[in-house]
Parts: structure tokens; C-alpha cells; sequence
């Protein structure tokens, strides 16, 4: 792979200016809808409205991100994990998906699930330590979360290789056609789960997109201790498309994803991103990165902020004023009161529901074994679970 081919896409660069390359006008000519600037562009409203969206989207994830770091610090939390930083590359490829895709996140995509229509609240139930979960994958498309590192990236593939096999990828209709999305950060690359649905996934031909957060840090790995090549390298080894983005720029990962999208939908198989971001906050809130990493490091990547950028570019086109800042700060607020009422009010659930959802139908040994559990909590004499299980299912002693 050449120099050139490493070059990151970027369309707004960090001081809000567009960037034009012959390298990026193909990404250019994909998000012509969001730049306001384009060759032919004579009315930038509605691209001015595009963009303003991008800038809402990131601005309310940014304040629910603050806003369950201090409950934790508060005790509401046992943990988080911050996302701090990385808004752009979640809000601008979550905004690529179409309704019919489906998401296998990490633990950290809180931009992505925002851009599937959830309530972000409905994030935090795993977090309190009151569920397992909290949402309905199938209500968004969007999965649980999954923290063990890397090996959603395999659940991508199966259920892609599933949408394939079920005649849902280059029926050329938009509204049928589906891609599969594995989010996962740059540490996860160094497991070998990702590896195996990396190879599945080329081999098959599989409809899915393995979107890599490159955030510079594996908890207090450094990437250049993971790989001594750029991330994106790894897909030309499992024979399949690899691009790095600017992850900061919500534009650019935008158009990035909506070409890897569409190449899965119309039956070209999967593509490798590598969006190069930083994690601006801790690895997660029991973290200290302020012993792995510098200040002045942290200040060089605070100067790229996404979220800045983005304003940067809206202002230098007269297209956002403080009356509009006002009211999505009010509308911020309005989030973090809905995020910290629904946080306090979540309670513990009955300790039998450990004993559902553990087949699919109803199991006669689990009903027994939950009735003994019961009875224990009431108080009742202890009795085998076991017993009259015999009898319940027809056996004999």
C-alpha cells in the first residue's frame, strides 16, 4: 500500500476550513449535500441545515456524555465509559444507516445509538448494574452492548453472512437492501476475534462494515504498540477495502461510511474503517490517563475537537449565530435533567429475574429451580429444586 493510499480523508479541517485534495474529491462529490461550499452551490440552505443537524447531534451527545460521567462520580453509576472526543466518527457513520441496517457495538458508541432514534437513557440501566442490558436490539437494530473486547466483531459477521443468505443484499431496492456495522476501537484489533471475522467476513463476502475508532489508546496501550502500519492496512491482507478517515471531521466520516455502506448493500462485501480520533476523557471512569499519557498531548488532540470544528465551519458561512447556540443549550439541559431523573428512579429488578430469558420457551428444571429460589426468599423451609421435577416431565426415578 503507498503513501498516498494511507492519506486520511478529510473534507473540514480542524480550523473549520474545507480541505480539497484530488485524493478526497470523491468523498467531496458523496457529501456534496453537507458542504456549503461545493463547486455549483448556489442556494447553501439546505446543506447549512444538514450540517447544523451533524453540530446538534454532537453537541446533545457530548452533554449526556458529561452528564452520566458525573453521576458516576456522584454514585449513581458503578461506571462509564466516556466517549468524549469522539463524536464525530460515531454521529457522522451512524447518520449514514439506513433504518434496515443493523449495529453490533462495543461499549462506548452512545453517538451511534443516538443516531438510531434511542433514548439515551435507556443506555444506563447496564451501567447502574440493574440489567443486563436495557434495550431491545430489534426496536433500533442497534445490539447490546458487548464488553468483551473484539468479539461482537464475529456476532457482525454471522448475522451479515444471515442478511446475505437471506436475500437482502443486491436486490438493488434501497428500502430492502442491508448492511451490518461492528464498531469496536483500536485494541480490539489486536485480538484475535477480530482477525477471524475479518477473514470470515472477506471470504464470504459478507455485507458488513468493521468501523474502527482508532482513539490513539488501548486503555494505556498506545496504537504505535499494537501496529507499527496504519490500522487500515490489516483489510488488504483479508483481500477487502480499507480507508482512513479523519474521525474528527463528522463530514468526511459521514461520506466514508455511506460508501462502505452502500458497497455491502449492493453485494460488494465488507470494508475496514480506520477513523483516526482521540479519546479525549478517561478509558473509562475508573481510568487515570494522566499516568500514560502527556498534557501536551492531550492539548494537541483539544485543538482538534470535532464539535469545534464543525461550529468553526457554520460560522465561517454565516450559518450559526448565538440565538441558535442558546436554544441547544436549552435543549441540552432539558437532556441531562431527562437523563439524571431516569438514572435515580432505576431500580434494582427482583432477584428472579435472573431465571428469565434462559431458554427461548419455558424449561421445566429452570421453573423448578426459580420456584425453590422463591420460596428461599420468602422465607419457606428449604426444598430440593429437583423435587417433583421427575414428575413434572413425565421421567421416573
Amino acid at each position: 500500500m503507498t503513501e498516498q493510499q494511507d492519506e486520511l480523508v478529510q473534507l473540514v479541517g480542524p480550523d473549520g476550513e474545507p480541505v480539497a485534495t484530488e485524493a478526497n474529491a470523491p468523498y467531496r462529490e458523496r457529501a456534496a449535500r453537507y458542504l456549503l461550499d461545493g463547486p455549483g452551490v448556489t442556494d447553501a440552505e439546505p446543506a447549512a441545515q444538514r450540517v447544523r443537524g451533524l453540530y446538534r447531534d454532537m453537541a446533545l451527545v457530548r452533554r449526556f456524555d458529561v452528564e452520566a460521567t458525573s453521576l458516576q462520580r456522584q454514585g449513581e453509576l458503578a461506571l462509564f465509559p466516556p466517549l468524549l472526543g469522539q463524536e464525530a466518527a460515531q454521529v457522522g457513520s451512524g447518520r449514514a444507516l439506513r433504518e434496515q441496517d443493523y449495529v453490533f457495538p462495543s461499549y462506548r458508541e452512545h453517538g451511534v445509538a443516538w443516531t438510531r432514534g434511542m433514548d439515551l437513557a435507556d443506555l444506563m440501566p447496564i451501567f447502574r448494574g440493574v440489567e443486563h442490558g436495557g434495550w431491545d436490539p430489534a426496536a433500533h437494530n442497534f445490539h447490546v452492548y458487548t464488553l468483551v473486547i473484539g468479539s461482537h466483531a464475529l456476532h457482525a459477521t454471522g448475522y451479515a453472512m444471515g442478511v446475505q443468505r437471506d436475500g437482502l443484499v443486491g436486490t438493488g431496492d434501497a428500502a430492502r437492501d442491508a448492511a451490518v456495522v461492528a464498531y469496536f476501537g483500536d485494541g480490539a484489533t489486536s485480538q484475535g476475534d477480530v482477525s477471524e471475522a475479518l477473514g470470515f467476513a472477506s471470504v464470504n463476502n459478507a455485507p458488513v462494515v468493521f468501523f474502527c475508532q482508532n482513539n490513539q489508546w488501548a486503555i494505556s496501550v498506545p496504537t504505535t504498540k499494537q501496529s507499527r502500519v496504519p490500522l487500515a492496512r490489516r483489510a488488504g491482507g483479508f483481500g477487502m477495502p480499507g480507508v482512513r478517515v479523519d474521525g474528527n471531521d463528522v463530514i468526511a466520516s459521514w461520506a466514508v461510511m455511506d460508501e462502505a455502506l452502500e458497497r455491502a448493500r449492493s453485494g460488494g462485501g465488507p470494508t475496514f474503517v480506520e477513523a483516526v480520533t482521540y479519546r479525549m476523557g478517561a478509558h473509562t471512569t475508573s481510568d487515570d490517563p494522566t499516568r500514560y499519557r502527556t498534557s501536551d498531548e492531550e492539548e494537541s488532540w483539544r485543538r482538534r475537537d470535532p464539535i469545534a470544528r464543525v461550529r468553526a465551519y457554520l460560522e465561517a458561512h454565516d450559518a450559526w449565530d448565538d440565538a441558535r447556540e442558546a436554544d441547544l443549550q436549552a435543549e441540552a439541559d432539558e437532556l441531562g435533567e431527562h437523563v439524571r431523573t431516569q438514572v435515580r428512579a432505576m431500580e434494582a429488578p427482583p432477584k428472579s429475574r435472573l431465571f428469565e430469558h434462559v431458554y427461548a420457551t419455558p424449561q421445566a428444571q429452570v421453573a423448578a429451580e426459580r420456584a425453590a429460589f422463591e420460596a428461599y426468599e420468602a422465607g419457606e423451609p428449604a426444598s430440593s429444586p429437583f423435587e417433583g421435577l421427575l414428575e413434572t416431565t413425565g421421567g421416573t426415578r
